[in-house]
């Protein structure tokens, strides 16, 4: 995370926190790389001046707090300390190092299939945490998130809202970040924890693609786009493709839970780890039990179907192998599948005649017979030139 030399205007001590560094600023305020007298390093933030009197942002500023209590998991920074009855309310989490998601795919270009698919199961999982405590982020996207050493972090839960609460502070204004904002967020719905399974989705299509999926543009051309066209993930990997759209269903329903992505993701990371570390092919996931078919929708479908898909070719190329393993080197000086002294048919070079279009070498059975009937009508036509050849003697 970048940081810069404290201003003029910037305080020296809040609370028992001594500020250091500033680490950013956003719409609610600053925050400050402060730490505490036993050197624990914290991220500071305090509201600005100008809105610590205004009401409505205290409430905001409150549920935040109280949002970052309530959330037990290894995927949020832990609150340290708070005063929210002070001039300038504040609260201190955590420190956390390392870049934001955004500036890491900013600086770095699109992630792989296998680093998308690890971070998201690891954000899943937070999530579980998060609306496992009644609480729904509403604004997660990629600067938001935060690549610690020990695993990605979601950080700034400003806007945090109850479960169920409507996404609107004044009539027809929308909370959140147009392009990772959920279609029932810009209608001013009710929010669920799905909200943030579709800002997850946006978010990850960015991993991969280093682009929102609904392009740019204004705030209102954005939003229109989320609520009525389809996302664009042209750039995201097949692996990924289908569980990401899902994520993005319009409708609420549709899409998958958390609990749900976590398990999916967390089997493609696996994969994907799989397939680049030692170039082969990808062992096929196990036919799923009734318990594990978990993803619901277009999910299942798509997700099932391009499984299916890779399984049956692994599987062809396995069984090709294994006849061709089987089948008895050939005679040296055998060429064709031409019937030899003996009667017995010769094998080429390889096991079966090579045919095109990849059809299978014929059955021996067959062949058999066919020379059985051969050597018959032989024999018939032998013994009848011999009986002409008696009669005109």
């Amino acid at each position: 995370m970048a940081m810069m030399r404290l201003r003029r205007e910037d305080p020296r001590v809040v609370g028992s926190f001594r500020l250091h560094r500033r680490l950013g600023a956003g719409g609610m305020g600053v925050v400050y790389l402060g730490s505490d007298r036993r050197g624990q390093r914290v991220a500071l933030k305090v509201i600005r001046p100008d809105l610590a009197e205004d009401q409505e942002f205290r409430s905001r500023f409150a549920r935040e707090v109280s949002a970052a209590r309530r959330i037990r998991g290894g995927c949020t920074a832990r609150l340290v300390a708070a005063d929210l009855e002070a001039d300038r309310p504040w609260f201190a989490t955590q420190y956390v190092p390392g870049p934001s998601l955004h500036d890491k795919v900013a600086e770095e270009g699109p992630l792989s299939a296998a680093d998308v698919a690890a971070i998201g199961a690891a954000l899943s999982e937070g999530l579980v945490a998060v609306h496992e405590a009644g609480v729904v982020h509403r604004d997660l996207k990629p600067s938001n998130i935060l690549l610690s050493p020990k695993g990605p972090r979601i950080i700034d839960f400003g806007i945090a809202w109850a479960t169920g609460a409507s996404t609107l502070t004044h009539v027809g204004t929308a909370v959140g970040s147009p392009g990772f904002l959920a279609p029932e967020q810009v209608r001013g719905a009710a929010v669920t924890p799905a909200t943030d399974v579709f800002s997850l989705g946006a978010t990850l299509a960015y991993a991969a693609m280093a682009d929102s999926p609904f392009g740019h543009g204004s705030s209102e051309v954005m939003l229109y786009r989320v609520v009525h066209e389809e996302p664009q993930l042209r750039g995201v990997p097949d692996a990924l493709a289908p569980l990401v759209r899902a994520c993005l269903a319009k409708d609420p329903e549709e899409r998958p839970s958390t609990l749900q992505l976590s398990m999916r993701l967390k089997e493609i990371a696996a994969r994907e780890a799989q397939g680049l570390s030692d170039g082969r092919p990808l062992v096929p996931r196990p036919a799923a039990r009734p318990a594990d078919d978990l993803v619901t929708g277009q999910l299942t479908e798509r997700y099932t179907e391009r499984t299916a898909e890779r399984s049956t070719e692994r599987g062809t190329a396995r069984n090709t192998q294994g006849r061709a393993q089987r089948t008895p080197a050939p005679h040296p000086s055998r060429g064709g599948a031409r019937t030899g002294g003996g009667g017995r048919p010769a094998s080429r070079p390889g096991g079966a005649r090579p045919t095109s279009g990849g059809r299978r070498p014929a059955n021996p059975r067959l062949l058999r017979q066919r020379i059985v009937v051969f050597v018959v009508v032989t024999l018939i036509v032998l013994l009848g030139i011999a009986a002409a050849q008696a009669l005109q003697g």
